[in-house]
């Protein structure tokens, strides 16, 4: 594209044949409007290239182009004004740094600009630099700046990192040749040749430190384009450690020393053209500088791309799994460069290396703290030594050279049936998974190197591929990959301490490489659309059979991958305390080793969802589930205990506990009053104190009691007053009047009228709410709401203001409301699946309450903006709801409510 800028920028010093009498002040109006109509116009030309198609780095050189242009222009026009008769013009030139000066700047870039000057005449050069800056910023350009000269960039350079890695892409734009030349000089003999190393250090420390903040993994949610792993800044790093490490301005400069071969370099730019596509059209449809891939910016991108839904897959899936394999391919460029270049030079090493390598077998060496292959034909000649390097450097405890990694990765082509079918390449691959060393760390490497989707096809179905919600951080391989990472911190003890009963677990497990690949597997049905826990159940005989695994096994990974979500299901979203239906779960694990690993295996997929997702709430409702079906499988007869026995000895041990405080006829009448569920649901010295609450309604309208469980991250909030229509409705309006958030609720009624509640509380930030006056008001909201002084729906809309902030856009799925008539035989179970909102539960409840529908057991399950409430319900006369139509108008009544 030409840029024509004296079009807009009429020669004003020599309009009216002797203008360049005016002053600097009048022609600046001038200068800005030339300079704003220049920009617009072309910006506008540029945009349009880009929507066109146009690929990224074309676009990101007109843009650098027309700054350029610009910015001389400008700083020409202003020495020339400020100038008598050029002098002093040898003394100043105008140099582009960092991203500006590597002629990488998108639409809304950061434009860094250094005023090299020599001689002492520095007031007027930072006379110029202001002008020029003033021009600048009145176009609303983000500019950075600096006033040096030679010295203070040697100096510079040498005690701030940030200052030498921006002076490595300098680049003149305007102002004195003489001076350039000089700088040149200065940053070959001295900046580039001081200590490299401790400069590559930094960089790598830099990129480190930046991953921590921006997300240690290519696979995040919401990656941020330039910052985040796999984005530009790597590239932009390996780049800088690389000039630094071997002395060079162009990186083409990079294949004649041998660091780079063509292809890599081509790779690189094609990388760099792609990651600015995006970042492009960021920045032109936000109008600012943006980078941040967030949800909407994700839907919008697909679209501009021309992705487009499909049956199995949303078009912005398949655009994120595309943007995840690029960033691999980024990371691993980068890495591999950075890597490179931070190996000393081998010098003198390089003769004696045949002398001090030392051969570990099957052609592979140990060379300092490294496996390397001199004979390049290994692979080759045995394809099964790609899985024993993975072995080798395992058990060695090495990493496999860069070298290495590159003849792995291309040497896929031989990992075919044959090979994926070998005896020795399986019994390598469990010998892997057995070792009680670095077995996370060689499965990620073998999925970095895509071995591993070579190896096992149908993970690479779920290779970078995105599930489109706030509640999974990751892609779904590097989900199940650091679902395996944790199982083996059990195993190593590093959560015995908060988890001792899964430690214990997980070192009890007969054979350790099955439970791993079941917790490797567990997802690799999500590569086929729905229903994947049943798809991963129907790919495992294949895969165990290739494999080479006995039945048993096949059967048991088979029975782990079909089942992996039943057990979060049943703790999260079932009644706990109904015999009945743990008896039938216990019934589906069949064997207690069974019911141990899908134990394990629900621990490790919840935790490896993402931060928080794994609370003390899910580890006690999980490990009552496992105990309670644990002892039914134990036991061994399926039959339901003597529950009449049962009550007996809890209602004996009640009354021993409560002694003499009541007359033992009332605490007799008490406890006769309460139902079965609520008597073995809790332990004796429990139950006493709910009998002692629930006595003194006789003189008070409301009883609670709060009590907090600072380690579970909650409290427990108990409510005790006569039974009411539509009770648990009002208690939960009042507890989102309140700002408090329901994890858990226990709804005990007696048959004397009497209810009480428990409910498991925390904030919606998720922590235990300790302020007493806090709680003052809320068993007065409740008094106020049951005395009927105020209307609960009052209360919750006059507490709940609109917010002015603009919620942040999320990924949409549909609500649904499930009724389950089998799971209970006393209750109707109404599964509602919905996105969470303040108020929500309250939502639901009076809707319930307005159905005619009586609460008897409500289970909360909130993970990140995702809902799975359950309420088990009866009607008025105290039976199931069976009538089609009527279960028809319950769902509809309620997503109409929720929606």
């Amino acid at each position: 594209m030409e840029f024509n800028i004296d079009r807009y920028f009429p020669d004003i010093s020599q309009e009216a044949g002797d203008a360049g009498r005016a002053s600097f002040e009048e022609k600046r109006p001038l200068y800005l409007a030339a300079s704003k109509h220049f920009l617009t116009h072309y910006r506008g030309e540029i945009m349009a290239l880009h929507r066109a198609g146009a690929r990224g780095d074309s676009v990101v050189r007109e843009i650098t182009a027309m700054t350029d242009t610009l910015i001389r222009k400008l700083f020409r026009s202003i020495t020339r004004d400020l100038a008598q008769h050029g002098k002093g013009k040898n003394h100043l030139t105008l140099m582009a740094i960092g991203g500006y000066g590597r002629g990488e700047l998108n639409p809304f870039s950061d434009i860094d600009l250094m005023f090299l000057y020599s001689g002492k005449d520095q007031a007027r050069v930072e006379d110029i630099a202001q002008k020029l800056l003033y021009f600048l910023w009145d176009m609303k350009l983000d500019v950075g700046y600096s006033v040096r000269n030679l010295q203070d960039c040697v100096e510079m350079a040498a005690s701030d990192s940030t200052v030498r890695t921006a002076l490595l892409d300098a680049r003149v734009l305007a102002g004195s040749r003489i001076l350039a030349k000089e700088f040149e000089k200065v940053m070959v003999t001295q900046i580039l040749a001081r200590r490299s190393d401790s400069f590559i250090r930094e960089k790598v420390d830099e990129l480190r430190k930046r991953r921590e903040k921006y997300g240690s993994s290519v696979y995040l949610l919401e990656p941020n384009v330039k910052e985040s792993e796999g984005g530009l800044r790597d590239l932009h790093t390996a780049l800088w450690v690389a000039k630094i490490k071997y002395k060079v301005s162009d990186p083409k400069e990079l294949i004649v020393k041998g660091v780079l071969s063509e292809e890599e370099l081509a790779g690189y730019r094609e990388a760099l053209a792609y990651l600015w596509r995006i970042r492009n059209e960021l920045h032109f449809f936000a109008g600012r500088k943006s980078d941040q891939l967030t949800f909407d910016a994700q839907a919008r991108l697909a679209a501009f791309f021309g992705y487009e839904d499909s049956g199995r897959t949303l078009a912005v899936e398949e655009f994120m799994r595309d943007y995840y394999l690029h960033a691999t391919k980024v990371e691993h460029i980068a890495s591999s460069l950075i890597a490179a270049c931070s190996r000393r030079d081998e010098g003198a090493f390089r003769i004696l290396g045949y002398f001090i390598r030392r051969p570990i077998g099957d052609g592979f060496y140990i060379l300092k703290g490294e496996l390397v292959i001199p004979d390049e034909s290994v692979f080759e000649k045995e394809p099964a030594r790609l899985m024993k390097i993975f072995e080798y450097a395992q058990k060695h405890g090495v990493a496999i050279s860069v070298a290495a990694k590159a003849l792995i990765r291309r040497s896929l082509h031989l990992v075919n049936d044959k090979f994926r079918r070998n005896r020795e390449v399986n019994q390598s691959f469990f010998a892997i998974l057995r070792s009680d060393k670095g077995v996370s760390e060689t499965l990620r490497l073998m999925h970095h190197l895509e071995f591993l989707n070579r190896f096992i096809p149908e993970f690479g179905h779920i290779f970078c591929k995105v599930q489109h919600d706030l509640y999974h951080i990751y892609t779904v391989d590097m989900h199940s990959l650091f679902a395996v990472e944790e199982i083996i911190r059990l195993l190593r003890g590093e959560r015995e301490e908060e988890l001792p009963l899964l430690t214990q677990l997980a070192r009890q497990v007969d054979k350790r490489e099955l439970l791993l690949l079941a917790v490797l597997f567990h997802d690799i049905g999500k590569g086929e659309g729905g229903g994947h826990a049943e798809k991963g159940a129907a790919m495992m005989p294949t895969i165990a059979r290739r494999m080479g695994l006995s039945r048993e096994d096949s059967e048991r990974l088979e029975f782990l991958v079909g089942t992996h979500l039943l057990m979060a299901h049943i703790a999260q979203r079932r009644d706990l305390h109904d015999e009945k239906m743990i008896i039938q779960f216990a019934r589906q694990m069949e064997k207690s080793e069974n019911l141990k690993m899908l134990y394990l295996l629900t621990y490790a997929d919840i935790r490896a969802v993402g931060v928080d997702v794994w609370t003390e709430w899910k580890a006690m409702l999980l490990q009552e589930l496992y105990e309670k079906a644990f002892n039914v499988l134990e036991r061994g007869d399926f039959r339901l205990e003597a529950r009449s026995e049962r009550v007996k000895n809890v209602k004996r041990r009640v009354l021993e506990i409560i002694g003499t405080d009541f007359p033992p006829a009332v605490v007799r009448e008490e406890l006769k009053a309460m139902t079965t569920r609520h008597l073995l649901s809790n332990p004796p010295e429990v139950i006493a104190e709910h009998v002692k609450n629930l006595l003194q309604l006789e003189h008070e309208k409301i009883v609670t009691r709060v009590s907090h469980e600072p380690e579970g991250g909650y409290s427990n909030f108990t409510i005790c007053t006569l039974d009411v229509p539509g009770l648990f409705s009002m208690i939960t309006g009042v507890m989102a009047a309140n700002g408090i958030n329901i994890l858990g609720a226990q709804i005990h009624t007696s048959s004397n009228g009497k209810a009480l509640d428990i409910l498991q509380v925390n904030s919606p930030q998720g922590f235990v709410i300790t302020d007493e006056s806090r709680w003052k008001r809320v068993e007065e909201d409740l008094r106020q709401v049951l005395t009927g002084k105020i209307q609960v729906g009052t209360l919750v809309a006059k507490r709940q203001r609109p917010t002015l902030l603009a919620e942040r856009v999320k990924p949409r799925f549909r609500s649904r409301v499930e009724i389950d008539n089998e799971v209970s035989s006393e209750y109707t179970v109404i599964d509602i699946y919905t996105h969470d909102k303040v108020g929500l539960l309250y939502l639901i409840t009076s809707t319930l309450t307005e159905l005619g529908l009586y609460i008897g057991i409500s289970k909360i399950s909130t993970k990140v903006d995702q809902v799975a409430d359950v309420f088990y319900v009866k009607d008025i006369f105290g039976h199931k709801i069976t009538s089609p139509e009527r279960l028809e108008e319950i769902r509809e009544r309620l997503l109409k409510a929720i929606e």
